[in-house]
């Protein structure tokens, strides 16, 4: 194996959330293309909205990259690997880029990435000046390039800002504030490609505005070391056939848990719950992933064949794990914000209610019989009149309990998005629990 690979990479950060790094990551990513580039893209942190989009900006894939929620040689493989395929690697860093623990200043200097900072300039000029010489003297060990100034007003706005920056943070490139090139958002993130007619364009004319900026040719050059050891699981899905739901209600799946269960050895069945009325012939076990059920409730209470389909297998003892939206949809009802009260597959008692605020957030890891498996929580919603706890998430960086585990039977749900490869066998595990029927508990 070579030691070493080399390819022109970025991490695109921020000063924080909402500066327009997906639109800035986007946009190169675009622009090179267009060149003719192979460009790679990934996302730091658990996010399954935004790589949507780098993904259609980059025409390949959007992989995350987090130190915590993957570990420090999957991250090292990862960019291993993709350094051998790629014309140009782009990280799409998380929250302002010193915010976390691990950081994307932290993912940065672990790989030596250079750092563009994104910097939104609605209502300031040369403070612009005074917030990058901060960011880029706040740890000076970090390999900054410069900044992207965002929502500018005008060709003056940009001159003005350029003039104030001091030598060590250039402007690499700008892009004018224009309602036709924002990303349209709602609760938990931004609006998904599919649902967009004119996402295409939107990417384009972002991509327009870095023509014969600095950041169109730049390309440093970044050394990636070979990972320490091989990380192929043994075969231990062989002759299991997962049925996954996948349709524009559940559509919250990491390409590495899907690459996973097939290294293992399992067959992937996706089905609609929307639209099909039985579930995947020849299955052995489902996995329902998050989504956004809340937003097709009328369309999953009327499918009350697939109701019965999912009770049968239930029933039977079928493993089952449910993430999120997932687990809404097994229990008894849904309430959206409206108020609109809706029933669902009547799997696990409960009744999940959307929320205008967020609920028990961020990275955690939760302590099963399987085994230790590492995740997240994002969501806008409540379970109320559940099953008593199997257990509770550990958060990441604090103390408080995380999310509520449920089991009954052979099925598993929590508000965890689980990241398979966390603990292969665990995963494992999880999809071949031991056959026991679950009639005699389920309501």
């Amino acid at each position: 194996m070579t030691t070493t690979r080399e390819c022109p990479a970025l991490m695109i950060s921020a000063l924080a959330s909402g500066q327009g790094k997906t639109t800035v990551t986007a946009a190169l990513a675009a622009w090179h293309r267009r060149q003719g580039k192979r460009v790679t893209v990934f996302k730091t942190g658990p996010d399954y909205l935004d790589p949507l989009l780098l993904a259609r900006a980059s025409g390949g894939s959007a992989e995350p990259l987090d130190l915590w929620m993957m570990g420090e040689e999957a991250c090292r493989r990862a960019l291993y690997e993709a350094a051998a395929e790629s014309d140009l690697i782009l990280i799409e860093g998380a929250m302002g880029l010193f915010d976390g623990d691990p950081s994307s200043a932290d993912l940065a200097e672990h790989f030596s990435l250079p750092v563009v900072t994104v910097i939104h300039a609605r209502g300031m000029a040369q403070t612009v000046a005074a917030v990058a010489l901060g960011l880029t003297h706040y740890r000076p060990s970090l390999n900054t390039l410069g900044i992207v100034a965002n929502a500018l007003g005008s060709e003056r706005h940009r001159q003005l800002i350029e003039a104030a920056l001091a030598p060590e943070t250039p402007l690499l490139a700008s892009l004018l504030r224009k309602d036709d090139m924002a990303l349209p958002s709602r609760h938990l993130g931004l609006v998904m490609p599919d649902e967009q007619h004119d996402v295409d364009e939107r990417i384009a004319l972002a991509a327009d505005q870095l023509e014969g900026s600095t950041l169109s040719t730049l390309l440093p050059n970044v050394s990636f070391p070979a990972p320490a050891y091989d990380t192929t699981p043994a075969t231990t899905l062989e002759g299991c056939r997962i049925a996954v739901a996948r349709d524009a209600a559940f559509s919250f799946i990491y390409s590495a848990n899907l690459r996973l269960l097939e290294a293992l050895g399992a067959d992937i069945a996706f089905f609609s719950p929307l639209t099909d009325s039985t579930l995947p012939e020849g299955y052995t076990a489902v996995w329902l992933p998050g989504g956004y059920p809340e937003l097709h409730a009328d369309t999953l209470a009327c499918n009350t064949a697939m109701h019965q389909a999912l009770r049968n297998a239930h029933d039977r003892g079928c493993p089952i794990l449910a993430e999120c939206g997932g687990m809404l949809y097994l229990m008894a009802s849904l309430v959206t914000l409206e108020g609109d009260t809706f029933p669902m597959a009547n799997v696990l008692p409960g009744q999940g209610r959307m929320q205008g605020h967020s609920g028990c957030q961020g990275m955690q890891s939760v302590e099963l019989p399987e085994g230790t498996l590492r995740g997240h929580s994002h969501h806008h919603s409540r379970a109320f009149e559940t099953l008593p706890p199997l257990t509770h998430c550990q958060r990441a960086r604090h103390s408080a309990p995380g999310e509520a585990v449920y089991r009954q039977g052979n099925t598993t749900a929590s508000y965890l998005h689980l990241y398979f490869p966390s603990n292969p066998s665990a995963c494992a595990a999880l999809f071949t629990a031991p056959r026991q029927t679950a009639s005699s508990v389920r309501p």
